[in-house]
């Protein structure tokens, strides 16, 4: 009888060791990845397909500036193969921890350049001493929001590819492989919005906040911005002044707010000026509704050019 209990012993914590290696059961053995937000989550899911399990911090519809952090997400954070974020502040609490971690943390901003694309275009316009200033009078910063331009996007899709090969190697042809095929439609997208905004009647943006530069400097587009940065900046009588003046000299016929941020003030703007609002995404995160209907970094970029296309007059 002892005989038989300790064989059995034994057995069942031969079976627990090797239920614990190799990712865990919760994984089934597949690449346990931390996304720091959803365009993160969308390249990680993209590249690494069904030999990762991705954990998105920034819930549905959770503006990502505002995440925090739960104590099973940090658990998920410290305890993931791979953690991909983007720094520059952009989530302080995500990327403090990620920072503390040995290795197996990836600040995708590390390989994308970076500009100081808040530059505040109707203050230069106006002659100001300090166009590099952004909207709300704050002080210069590089701008993180890289994603609106497809072609960064391919360079953190090939960092996600890189981190999540050196993360298992065994499946680097795949993952590699999966990333060109994601490559592939992303430049796809490029050139439907390259030709889609190329002939527009009007070349200004007016946006919620300053969270479009790559995508204005993409395609020949200016971004005049009510708020700066931080989509949580207050823009100054001045500035709603002065951009009031522009709508109505320039003709714009759009004010663009945020799917995730309130349309308050851009509501305020366009009934001052006779404007319209619309949505311009950008894409920080999706809400419940789009993701239950298969909405994509993508599909939303494309929803992004239609409501360009319109507001623009372009042919």
């Amino acid at each position: 009888m002892r005989r038989t209990a300790l064989l059995t012993l034994v057995a069942l914590t031969a079976l627990v060791a090797c239920g614990d290696s190799g990712g865990g059961d919760a994984s089934g053995g597949r690449l346990e990845v931390v996304a720091s937000f959803y365009p993160v989550a969308q390249a990680a899911t993209q590249v690494g397909g069904d030999l990762v399990q991705v954990r998105n911090l920034t819930p549905a519809g959770t503006e990502p500036h505002d995440v925090e952090l739960s104590p099973r997400q940090v658990d998920q954070l410290e305890g993931a193969d791979v953690v991909l974020y983007i720094g520059q502040g952009f989530q302080p609490a995500v990327e403090t921890l990620a920072e503390r971690r040995d290795n197996g943390a990836v600040d995708l901003l590390d390989g994308i350049t970076l500009e100081k694309g808040a530059a505040d275009a109707l203050h230069a316009e106006e002659g100001g001493e300090e166009a590099g200033a952004e909207p709300g009078h704050e002080e210069e910063a590089v701008d993180p929001h890289f994603w609106l331009d497809p072609q960064r996007m391919i360079t953190a899709v090939d960092e996600v590819a890189d981190a999540l090969a050196g993360a298992s190697p065994k499946d680097a042809a795949t993952f590699r492989s999966n990333a060109a095929r994601y490559r592939a439609e992303l430049t796809q997208l490029d050139g439907e919005l390259e030709r889609g905004l190329a002939s527009c009647t009007r070349r200004e943006i007016v946006t919620s906040h300053a969270a479009f530069f790559y995508l204005a400097e993409r395609y020949g587009l200016t971004q005049l911005a009510i708020a700066g940065l931080s989509p949580e900046a207050e823009p100054d009588p001045e500035r709603l002044a002065s951009l009031s003046d522009t709508i109505e000299s320039k003709g714009i016929t759009t004010v663009f707010y945020e799917d995730l941020v309130s349309p308050e003030v851009a509501n305020t703007l366009a009934r001052e000026t006779g404007a319209t609002t619309a949505v311009l995404s950008p894409i920080e995160g999706l809400t419940k509704d789009q993701l239950d209907e298969g909405k994509t970094y993508v599909t939303v970029m494309r929803d992004n050019l239609a409501a360009l296309r319109k507001a623009l007059d372009c042919p």
